[in-house]
Parts: C-alpha cells; structure tokens; sequence
C-alpha cells in the first residue's frame, strides 16, 4: 500500500490558473468549425462563436488563450484581420494544410471569444516575418484609449474602448520555423522588439513572453538568458516575466516526424513509452529551472509552457496539415500526470498551454458540423479546475511502485495537493498502471482526522478508449466512492488506468 503525507501546515507556491491554459492556432479546424462559425451559421452561436463550445469551456474554467500561433504567428500580420471581413485580406497558410486563410477571425473576433469565455489574453506577435513598428501598432491598437492613428483605427472598425491583453509573446519558436535563429541573435531581437511593447493608460503592465528552448535545448535557454540579462540594470529581470518552453510527446518515435503512431491503435508497451515521454516534462523543468535560477534566483521570471501534449499520426482520411487525432486514456494520463508535475513546480512554472483546444493534437473538445463532444482530456481538466489560484502544499508519496519496464519505466501514482482560500484541499492522483488499482492511505501532519470528503471523482477506462459522436460517453467524469476514513485521513483505492479527484474539508 502507498501512503501520501500531507504536510497541509505547510504552505508552498501559489498556482497560478494560467498553468490550466489552452491554445488556438490558425490549424486546420482549430478556429473555423471548432470556435468560430460566423453569425449566419446554422450552428447556435454568438457573434460568431459556437455556444456549446463557449459554454464548455466556461464550465472547464479556462483561465487563458494563446492566439493566434504557433508558427503561424510568425506569418500573421494583424492588419490583414481587422476591418469589414469582406475586404480582408486572403493569404495561403503555408504552414498547415496549404488551406486559404480569409482572415475573417482577427483581433476582434478573438478578444470577443475571450470575454466570453471569461478568460485573460495571450497573443503571440510577429518577430520571425513581421517588424518592430507592426508589433508596437498592434499594441498600441489593441491597448491604447487615447488619440492616436491606430486607436483611432479600431474605433472606425467598431470597438470604442480599448481591449485588456493580458500577456504577449514576442515570436514563436525562433529557433526553428519563427526564422531559424541562433540564441544570441534572436535574444538581441527580443530585447529590441520588447522595448515597443508600451503600457498605455497606467493600466497593468502587459506581461511579456521570451522564447524559450525546444524540448532539451539547454545552450537556448542559457544563452538568451546571457543576452538578456544586463546586470547594470538588475531592476529589468531580463526584460521578460516569462521564457516559453515547447515539449510534445511522440508517442513512438522521435526520428521520424511523419509516422508517430496511432492516437487510438497502440500496444501496452507503446502506453507506457509514452506516459515516460510524458515524465520527461518533470526533467526538462528542473533543468531549464536550474538555469533561470543562475539568471534569477527570486524566480520573478516564469516558465511558460506554452505548447505541449501528446502529438500523433491524423486520423485516418483526414488532411495531415490538419493535425486531427482523437484521444484516449492514455491522453487523460498524460494530461493529468503533466498536471500534477506543474502543480509541484509551481513556484517556477506560472503558465502552461495545451495543444490545442479544439480538433488538433490533444484538443479537449472535438467537432463535427453542429455536433461537439468532449474528450477524456476535458474531464480531467475539468477535473482539476480546482487547483486554480490555490496554494500548493507539501506532499509526499511513499512505498510508490512502479509500471512499466527497462527504459519505459515509471512511477504508478503521480500525485499533487493543493489548498484553495476556503481551505479545501484538493487532491489529484493518477494510476498509470494498465494492470493493478493501487491502495493508497492518506495522512494529514495536522487535524487529519477532522477533515471529511466533499467532492469525489474519476476518469477511467481502457487505455485506448475515446469518445466519438455516435458514442460520447464513453469515458467521463464519474463520481468517485472507492474510500473510507482512518484515523490520520483516508484510504484510497484507485482504479487502473484512473485519473482521480478528492476534495475534503472540516
């Protein structure tokens, strides 16, 4: 039997909601047909947007969105997405799907999409194609409530008040299709582009956003920190709050990027291949940590993981550019192992983005015509919606096993503990075995027996198990009743391939 020690007089780093954030790209179905349909659509809508899917995503808590890229960021030019649709320009998404992009989705419909999802803003600009002065104007539209030519602008294209943005990245992945840089040339970049970057109005400062490495690329992080940090100017932390980290797990090979496995057809093995490929985030954390700690040791600077998720082969008969793939168990264990590794790093880790929302790579919804499902990743983020602006608190899993052999091994139970500002403690576990439950006794260092279960709850199923629209229940949240009291806590027996929620309180 397992045993979780909760330290729950011991109170560590706040978790920022942000690290439950999500991403949309101008990819395949992601906005057209997945978010955004028009206001003449046939599909219930709101100004433009589905309202199952706004409403889904209300009910998930989503705290943040990253629009409009991805490496399409680093091909958009705002311009050509404000003003009446039908003069808007039309350009060839050369990098997904080689698809007419029509512009009719720009900063308006996206900052509407966002009010109503109730969430904060993150747009990624332009470094790798655009200039200095398309950056700044977008801003200055976007945020500026004065007399000025591009405020002036967006009130002649119908939104009088400025919008709030609450983060900004400046390029995307400049190591490789955001223009092939060197670390030390685009950081040289960074620090121009971001000087541009105003706060208007004495509004809240517009958080800005580095880019950070690709996966293990340890020399980018340490280099673009070098470059950025002016240690006779200490106050500007490297003129950033925040240094992205990309990581995407291949399920089955990472030499040959156009066969990575099926979302839906795998064996045992290939499960736990890439639940450890999924356990490399805890790794690449603590790594590109140690570095930031060099550069900023009061970790004012946060780690943004701003793209990651399992990433397989298309389902079969769609386009490839639209990276369409259904999603399992093995995608919920992943997503809530992933969770639960930065809940634990959190003090570091300040916002994280899945890719993506919806109907590519590890999306939490998938669509077709007027029909929505949800998949097993939504009820886990659903799942963990609580840990939202709460306090982590020390925890440790002890007499743990393992699952999985050689290489691919692993631990069964991941686990993270949290504390909201009514003093609930939420705690979320993972059973990555395919083959045992795991019996798991629960202390608490402090009035442990005082505490009572008032929320409980599961996702579980086979490892490839997935919903599809003519059978969307397959897996879902389901209320969780394997428990009993003990004197300290309470006694857990978790199903395999389980993620699981328990919320208690005095």
């Amino acid at each position: 039997m397992s045993k979780l020690i909760i330290c729950n007089e011991y109170k560590k780093s706040k978790i920022e909601p942000e690290i439950y954030g999500h991403f949309s790209e101008h990819l395949g179905r992601c906005i057209y047909e997945g978010l955004y349909v028009g206001e003449d659509s046939d599909i219930p809508n709101t100004n433009g947007m589905r309202n199952d899917v706004v409403s889904a995503l209300r009910e998930m808590k989503i705290p943040v969105l990253r629009w409009p890229g991805g490496c399409f960021a680093d091909e958009y030019h705002w311009m050509d997405g404000v003003g009446p649709r039908e003069k808007r320009k039309k350009m060839i998404n050369t990098h997904w799907g080689g698809v007419v992009e029509d512009n009719s989705f720009g900063t308006h419909e996206y900052f509407e999409l966002c009010r109503q999802l109730g969430c904060k803003t993150y747009v990624n600009a332009n470094l790798g194609s655009g200039t200095v002065r398309e950056m700044s104007e977008w801003v200055e539209y976007m945020t500026f409530n004065g007399v000025s030519p591009m405020a002036d602008l967006r009130k002649e294209n119908g939104h009088e008040e400025p919008w709030k943005l609450d983060y900004i990245g400046v390029g995307n992945e400049n190591w490789g299709c955001g223009g092939n840089m060197r670390p030390s040339h685009y950081a040289d970049e960074y620090r121009r582009y971001q000087t541009y970057v105003r706060n208007y109005n004495g509004n809240t400062p517009v958080k800005k956003i580095c880019c950070g490495p690709n996966v293990d690329d340890y020399e980018w992080t340490r280099e673009v920190l070098k470059t950025c940090f002016d240690h006779s100017m200490p106050s500007q932390h490297g003129f950033m709050d925040g240094l992205s980290l990309h990581y995407y797990t291949l399920p089955e090979t990472e030499d040959d990027w156009n066969y990575k496995g099926s979302a839906t057809d795998f064996t045992e093995d290939i499960f736990y291949q890439t639940l450890k490929r999924g356990f490399f985030m805890e790794e690449l954390i603590t790594k590109h940590g140690n570095i930031m700690d060099e550069f900023d040791p009061e970790k004012k600077i946060g780690l943004m993981v701003d793209e990651w998720g399992i990433w397989t082969d298309v389902e079969k008969g769609t386009n490839p550019g639209f990276l369409y793939q259904q999603n399992t168990m093995r995608d919920a264990l992943v997503a809530g192992m992933t969770l639960n590794i930065f809940n634990k790093h959190s003090d570091r880790v300040k916002m994280a983005n899945i890719a993506q929302l919806i109907n590519v790579l590890q999306s939490v919804m998938l669509t077709d015509g007027e029909r929505m499902i949800k998949t097993p990743t939504y009820y886990v983020f659903r799942m963990y919606a609580a840990h939202q602006d709460s306090t982590l608190l020390s925890s440790e899993l002890l007499n743990n096993p393992t699952v999985g052999s050689g290489k691919n091994e692993l631990p069964k139970v991941f686990e993270s503990v949290s504390e909201d500002r009514d003093g609930v403690i939420t705690i979320t576990l993972t059973n990555n075995s395919l083959e045992s439950a795991e019996d798991i006794e629960i202390a608490l260092t402090k009035d442990g027996g005082s505490y009572n279960i008032c929320e409980s709850s599961v996702v579980t199923g086979r490892m490839n198990a997935h919903n599809t629209f003519d059978m969307p229940d397959v897996v879902k949240e389901e209320e969780f009743k394997d428990y009993s009291r003990t004197g300290e806590g309470f006694k857990l027996t978790i199903p395999k391939c389980s993620v699981v929620s328990v919320r208690i309180r005095k």
